[in-house]
């Protein structure tokens, strides 16, 4: 019993040690990069707006720069002279749909804010399209007051949080290659 004890016990410590000798496929968030080694530099331009939504392209792209700032060590441009990598966006839809209503007056008192994307990181070097996504599709609700004199568009507050949803998505899926 003692000797079969000892075994597993050395059993479990080589296994531990090469478990962290391999890593175990774990890694620290926003270090790991998928990106080639030349990409030092990524222009973000201005997405592009195909829909009604007023400024929607802009609050995207400043929540995906702001992550990219904040999260990696590339250089950040709005433009694509001198950069090694570009990034583009289409804003595709923005919808809003009613989710619940007040039963004694039928008026809408939730929304739920859809907006749709696609965007895509491409090599300036090799023309290499290095991630590419058509569809993101990101959601955010929100809740509407009932009194009139409260009354105030939440729509927009919604936008921003669904954008910082969007832009730390964003550059999780291109920085970890997930």
């Amino acid at each position: 019993m003692a000797s079969k004890l000892k075994f597993d016990r050395r059993l479990v410590l080589a296994l531990g040690i090469a478990c962290a000798a391999t890593g175990c496929g774990y890694h620290e968030a926003g270090r790991a990069t998928s990106l080639p080694p030349d990409v030092k530099t990524i222009a973000i331009p201005t997405f592009v707006n195909q829909t009604a939504r007023f400024r929607i392209e802009q609050m995207l792209t400043s929540a995906v720069t702001r992550q990219f700032i904040e999260r990696t060590n590339f250089q950040i441009t709005h433009t694509v002279a001198g950069a090694d990598a570009v990034l583009r966006g289409t804003v595709k839809s923005v919808q809003a749909t009613a989710v619940t209503f007040d039963p004694s007056t039928g008026r809408a008192t939730a929304f739920q804010i859809e907006v749709r994307a696609a965007v895509q990181l491409i090599d300036l070097h090799s023309k290499k399209v290095l991630f590419s996504n058509p569809n993101y599709v990101f959601r955010e609700q929100y809740q509407v007051s009932e009194s009139a004199p409260a009354l105030f568009e939440e729509d927009t507050p919604a936008l921003r949080r669904l954008s910082r949803d969007f832009a730390r998505t964003l550059v999780t899926d291109i920085v970890e290659n997930f």
